[in-house]
C-alpha cells in the first residue's frame, strides 16, 4: 500500500529501510532520497518503523529464550 503519495513510498519501502536500521520516519525519508513533503504520511511511517523495531525485539527475545 502507498503510505506517501507525494513520493510514491510504499509500506514495503518503509519497512525495508526500518529493517536496515532507520529509527524514525525522517531517517527513512533521508535513506529513500526524497524529503517529507505534505507530511500526511509521517504518522503512518512512524508507526511502521515502530512495528518493525518491535517485531525485531520480539524475535530477539524469543530466540534468546531458546538458548
Amino acid at each position: 500500500m502507498y503510505v506517501c503519495v507525494c513520493n510514491g513510498h510504499s509500506d514495503r519501502d518503509i519497512k525495508r529501510i526500518a529493517q536496515s536500521g532507520a529509527s524514525c520516519a525522517r531517517d527513512v525519508y533521508i535513506q529513500l532520497g526524497k524529503p517529507i513533503r505534505c507530511g500526511r504520511c509521517v504518522e503512518m511511517a512512524e508507526q511502521l518503523v515502530q512495528e518493525v523495531h518491535e517485531s525485531t525485539v520480539d524475535s530477539l527475545q524469543t530466540s534468546g529464550s531458546r538458548a
